[in-house]
């Protein structure tokens, strides 16, 4: 009989703790990323991106050719956005404009990552590019990479850009919770749902869909779910041997590249 009561209060206790942190695990901040010249991002500029509740968002933004789209790059649940100066050299490099954005307590940014804040953080991007650019939203590549893929889809919902590229996206944070955590009633636990899959046949832009079939963070199934109820143009780049973090060493820069100039003007 104890031994039932101890399983039963351990059960709890974790469920507790599981409920407690779960943003530790969702959102994993980071630090202060450095300045672009740190990672040879020439004629690259630090930005602060003010949100409606008065943080400051740093951000790089590189000018690129007016001819050219402007991609938003919204990123994933961990490391911060110097981890990123790889992916989007390979941009620049084509001349492409490109803004990088910090979430909220990430890259040492001040604030609290939660699911409503990275909308609100979606949101101050695109009126500061309103504000200071010269691009139109249907001029706009919005990015998103994992968890960032939550925020592009939710903008998607209610502006028309020239499209939007997940990579590595998700069907909703409670799935993948779910299949992570199979004891627990995750449905109910999950603060911060992102659920893509109600919202992706909702966008208007067209889209492109990025993933590794040997996804072992998020598994390659959730892209191929987003794709088949996706409405609008679309097209698919699944990838044979990539797994999560990998994708750029196919190359992807490529398909995003060629699907946006095939819609460009």
């Amino acid at each position: 009989m104890n031994y039932i009561f101890s399983a039963i209060f351990l059960y709890f206790f974790l469920g507790f703790l599981l409920y407690i942190f779960q943003r530790r695990i969702v959102f994993n901040k980071s630090g202060h990323p450095g300045a672009p010249k740190d990672y040879n991002l020439d004629n690259t500029e630090e930005v602060y991106i003010k949100t409606e509740d008065n943080l400051k968002l740093l951000s790089w933004y590189h000018k690129g050719n007016n001819s050219l789209p402007l991609l938003v790059y919204f990123h994933g649940n961990s490391f911060h956005i110097g981890d990123r100066a790889y992916r989007i050299q390979r941009y620049i490099e084509k001349n492409w404009s490109v803004l990088l954005v910090s979430w909220r307590g990430f890259g040492g940014n001040e604030g609290n990552p939660t699911e409503k804040n990275l909308y609100k953080d979606a949101e101050a991007v695109l009126k500061w590019i309103k504000n200071n650019t010269e691009f139109k939203f249907k001029e706009l590549v919005i990015y998103g990479e994992s968890l960032g893929s939550g925020a592009a889809v939710e903008m998607g919902t209610k502006y028309e850009f020239l499209s939007i590229v997940l990579e590595a996206p998700f069907t909703s944070i409670n799935d993948i919770a779910k299949k992570r955590y199979k004891i627990f009633p995750t449905k109910y636990l999950v603060k911060d749902k992102f659920d893509n899959f109600s919202k992706i046949d909702k966008i208007t832009s067209p889209l492109l869909i990025i993933s590794g079939k040997k996804d072992e963070i998020v598994p390659h199934e959730h892209s191929i779910k987003l794709y088949d109820k996706a409405k609008v143009i679309k097209k698919s780049v699944f990838i044979d041997e990539a797994i999560h973090n990998n994708l750029y060493d196919f190359g992807i820069e490529k398909d995003v590249i060629g699907f946006n100039l095939k819609l460009w003007k």
